[in-house]
């Protein structure tokens, strides 16, 4: 009756771990991709490049080093942009073979081109010449991501006012730089610049970033961006930006400017749905071009057609979305996945790492829970000492009446792998003990949990 059972529109996270788990069910399957290459945002310009771009920072930068050599240590006298891409382009070239054998052997097939609904079951794709064609599928799962938010009072010009997704193929590198956008991309391309010794500013027109993560953690974080001079200007919107000359000054509502070589806006990003035709769908979006679903299934208003990725929104992590893919495809064919584990970690690749799952001390304190906090600084373990780390922390929290792990929240090196030790205490309902009872390698920065837990037992009075 339908040319495939399942067709996903976008390769990325969500899109490829949907395609694969309909294919291992044994359904045919088709995936639109409008890119060049198979990856979608995640691997082309958003978290794979990101994330590249940072490691050939700290390494070229010397950065991790300097606890021990000071601060003027570098590995490479003078970094250039070229520096920056070589990495970059081999672990792109790397991501899209595994993806496209992946493909090849779970035989997803692939159509480059654009997609765009002419029915609820029914799709056009026009390729990059404006050849046409049209295929039918049962399931329809939307996984087209999102693009840089652009508004037009920004002067983007690909030279010295960039967004997020031009950001990775900087031509020069900057001696100042202007972040607009204190989210989750630009906090992390100010620090990684920052680390390059690139004089930043970062604006945030409201008061507070990152309201997700714990508040103690980010005045920590604060503490860190002002003792390596990155200027912080909150609480305060852009009136204009204008480029003089070479420079780029932004005016805030404070009346206070900014003058810096290169500006990159940062501030949200919206649905690539504007050319899907979701009307011939039946489906809407929200002012962000975002689609609605529920949570539990994917689903969307019409019940054939399933969305998942960045494009519903929050999270818009890669790890959320790889198994929102997941859960999209096998309810589609009729498979329950059991309930997802009720939390999962969130890392933000900043200089230095954060990375956090379960309850903050505010979400605590709001449930009324009685609790203890325990303390680690990275700094106290052997290993810390040995890699001279000079800051990083790690915050946990324990219910006093059930001595049950609550949230771990950790900044500082290796924060993002940290966590899963974490995640799996609280997700397996562990208490306490967990951390006191039991042996860690030494030394490691792992050693940090029994810190902590020890720092909460002996506040907790046994």
């Amino acid at each position: 009756m339908y040319d495939y059972d399942m067709l996903v529109i976008g390769s990325g996270p969500s899109g490829r771990r949907a395609a694969v788990q309909s294919a291992k069910l044994g359904k045919s399957v088709l995936v639109v991709e409008k890119g060049r290459r198979v990856g979608g945002v995640s691997v082309h310009t958003g978290t794979i490049p990101s994330k590249t771009l940072r490691e050939t920072v700290l390494n070229l930068s010397g950065w991790r080093e300097r606890g021990f050599y000071g601060r003027a240590y570098r590995v490479k006298q003078d970094i250039g942009a070229t520096d920056l891409m070589v990495r970059l382009q081999k672990t792109l070239d790397h991501e899209v073979e595994v993806l496209e054998h992946q493909f090849s052997r779970n035989t997803v097939r692939t159509a480059r081109g654009e997609a765009r609904f002419l029915g609820p079951h029914e799709i056009e794709i026009t390729t990059e010449t404006g050849t046409k064609s049209t295929v039918t599928a049962n399931y329809i799962l939307i996984a087209c991501g999102t693009r840089p938010f652009r508004p037009d009072y920004v002067p983007f010009n690909s030279d010295n006012v960039f967004d997020s997704d031009e950001i990775i193929e900087l031509p020069r590198l900057p001696r100042s730089l202007t972040v607009i956008g204190a989210g989750v991309i630009g906090v992390e391309y100010a620090t990684i610049f920052s680390a390059l010794d690139v004089a930043v500013t970062l604006i945030e027109p409201r008061s507070s970033f990152l309201d997700f993560i714990d508040k103690e953690l980010i005045e920590e974080f604060m503490h860190e961006l002002r003792d390596r001079n990155v200027s912080l200007r909150l609480g305060s919107p852009v009136v204009s930006i204008e480029r003089e000359e070479s420079r780029v000054v932004t005016k805030l509502g404070d009346g206070r400017k900014v003058s810096s070589e290169m500006l990159m806006f940062a501030a949200g990003r919206v649905g690539n749905t504007d050319r899907l035709n979701l009307d011939a769908a039946g489906l809407k979006t929200d002012h962000r071009g975002r689609i609605g679903v529920t949570p539990a299934t994917l689903q969307t208003e019409v019940p054939h057609i399933y969305a998942a990725g960045d494009v519903i929104g929050f999270p818009s992590l890669a790890s959320t979305s790889m198994e929102q893919g997941r859960v999209a495809a096998c309810h589609a064919f009729g498979l329950d996945p059991p309930p997802p584990p009720e939390y999962f970690p969130y890392g933000i690749y900043s200089v230095p790492e954060i990375s956090t799952t379960g309850l903050t001390e505010e979400e605590v304190r709001q449930k009324g829970i009685p609790y203890e906090v325990g303390i680690a600084r990275m700094r106290e373990t052997s290993r810390g000492h040995i890699m001279g780390l000079d800051s990083g922390i790690m915050k946990m929290i324990f219910s006093t009446k059930t001595r049950r792990l609550l949230g771990v929240h950790i900044l500082g090196e290796g924060a993002t792998e940290l966590i899963h030790i974490g995640q799996a205490v609280l997700n397996l309902k562990g208490t306490i003990d967990y951390f006191i009872e039991n042996t860690f390698n030494y030394p490691t920065l792992a050693e940090a949990y029994k810190i902590a837990g020890l720092d909460a037992w002996n506040r907790m009075g046994r």
